[in-house]
């Protein structure tokens, strides 16, 4: 709720931020991202020792990269989502 005050929505028009808010009760639209960020905290964040901006930075890109290329999910048939794609787009093809 805290995303709709004035003095936030403010903030963020003088920072040139937009907002992406769905309709109320509507949260299919972040949920998947919702889902990556947890994984990548619970994965990568949890329990590790506290480091330097750049350190996280070059932490998080790392995660990305084994997300999208090595990371296998049950759901895309043990594959990466990269090898999911690659493999559905041979099937159309």
């Amino acid at each position: 709720w805290h995303y709709q005050h004035n003095k936030w929505v403010k903030k963020l028009k003088e920072n040139k931020v937009f907002q992406s808010m769905s309709r109320k009760g509507n949260c299919l639209d972040n949920s998947p991202m919702e889902n990556f960020f947890g994984l990548m905290k619970q994965e990568m964040y949890y329990g590790e020792a506290l480091c330097s901006y750049e350190e996280l930075k070059q932490k998080i890109e790392r995660y990305i990269n084994y997300y999208n290329n090595k990371r296998i999910k049950q759901k895309l048939a043990g594959m990466s989502p990269v090898q999911f794609r690659i493999h559905t787009s041979q099937l159309v093809a």
